[in-house]
């Protein structure tokens, strides 16, 4: 892939462009199993190099008059990245015409340097029927009116935009967004139809943003509980219910568990039978429960489960664990503390080409079990 913010160093983000793709790929496996004791390795999930992205985070800087989407230079200037390559061809279309929208509602960008202006990000999500969810990071409601005003012509001018929201964070910190959300449409939650599922994605909910890899992930964790068959499943920190929904089964009792609220509400609107979603952290809700499942799918974020949630599978009746991680590292950190749960079967996902980062799920089996 070529990048022309990259070669004029404007932008390093992708710090592994000039690496050949086939290297990228080979070098993530490598460093997957050296940390991984798995046997057994299926095949390297690649898809796209360019144009897979379905989300856009974008610091807003520049003017009224000429705004930037992208990021903030070492000086705290705007980079304007809305043709960057990492984006699916209707994310960058899409920000063609919210950079017109910020000057026809006049929203001053934030200033990091003079702590002034309004309109901090702008967070674009694609859904894979090419349905559009736009949210606005300001520092106050101080522009509402005004996005109010201008809000019909950014619809007839993005016809699939479905949800379009005002988030408040008021702190000078580099913080993305804050807790406060404001929907300014009728709809208020954006269908992901994926992998045979219909999930639902609220303003602050999380979804992987690589909707290729994010659908092999459900797959293989789907054909893992095929295998298994358990009755029972717990799926610690399940966002919007991803996998939950995908290992669904008659008879078979789901229960997915996450921190953010909104993301929950959004699960618990597409829940079937048998499957249920509770707002709490991972952690202390597994920890206080009075019985254990027959297999724990875990997706936590870079940090890992952490000790203690490793050492209650430890000495737990759990047979499998699905543990589906993002960081190699924090996940062999991990199986240390877990040593009856043996790796049995492993797959390298890249979810984000040109970068470090790889997603590394592994099958885990209780020694007794193997």
């Amino acid at each position: 892939m070529e990048c022309r913010h990259f070669d004029d160093l404007r932008c390093r983000s992708c710090s592994l462009l000039e690496v050949p793709r086939t290297r990228q790929l080979s070098d993530k496996e490598a460093h997957a199993r050296s940390l991984v004791p798995s046997p057994v390795w299926h095949p390297t999930v690649a898809g796209p190099d360019a144009g897979f992205r379905n989300k856009a985070k974008m610091v807003v800087g520049g003017t009224i008059e000429f705004p930037t989407l992208g990021i903030l230079d070492a000086a705290h200037h705007g980079v304007d990245l809305r043709d960057c390559s990492l984006h699916s061809p209707r994310l960058t279309a899409a920000l063609e015409v919210v950079a017109r929208f910020i000057t026809r509602a006049e929203l001053a960008p934030y200033s990091v340097s003079e702590r002034s202006g309004e309109l901090k990000h702008v967070l674009v999500t694609e859904s894979p029927d090419s349905e559009l969810m736009l949210r606005f990071v300001v520092r106050s409601t101080a522009d509402e009116a005004r996005i109010r005003k201008h809000l019909r012509w950014l619809l007839s001018e993005l016809p699939l935009l479905r949800v379009v929201s005002l988030n408040v964070q008021p702190t000078h910190a580099a913080v993305l967004e804050g807790e406060r959300e404001i929907v300014l449409t009728d709809q208020s939650v954006l269908p992901m139809r994926i992998a045979g599922l219909e999930l639902a994605l609220r303003p602050q909910g999380f979804f992987q943003t690589n909707t290729h890899v994010a659908a092999a992930l459900y797959a293989q964790a789907r054909d893992w509980v095929a295998a298994i068959a358990p009755s029972s499943v717990w799926d610690l920190y399940c966002g919007v219910g991803g996998f939950a929904l995908a290992c669904t089964a008659p008879g078979r009792s789901i229960t997915g568990v996450e921190v953010s609220v909104e993301a929950v509400a959004a699960a618990t609107q597409t829940a079937p039978e048998g499957v249920m979603f509770i707002a709490d952290d991972a952690t202390t809700w597994a920890l206080a429960q009075p019985t254990t499942p027959d297999l724990v799918i875990a997706n936590p974020p870079r940090r890992g489960v952490g000790s203690p949630l490793a050492e209650w599978l430890e000495t737990s009746s759990v047979r499998h664990v699905i543990y589906s991680s993002c960081n190699a590292e924090s996940l062999a950190r991990d199986l240390v503390k877990m040593p009856s749960l043996l790796p049995v079967e492993a797959r390298v996902l890249d979810m984000f080409p040109h970068t470090t980062h790889f997603e590394v799920m592994v099958l885990l089996a209780r020694r007794t079990t193997v």
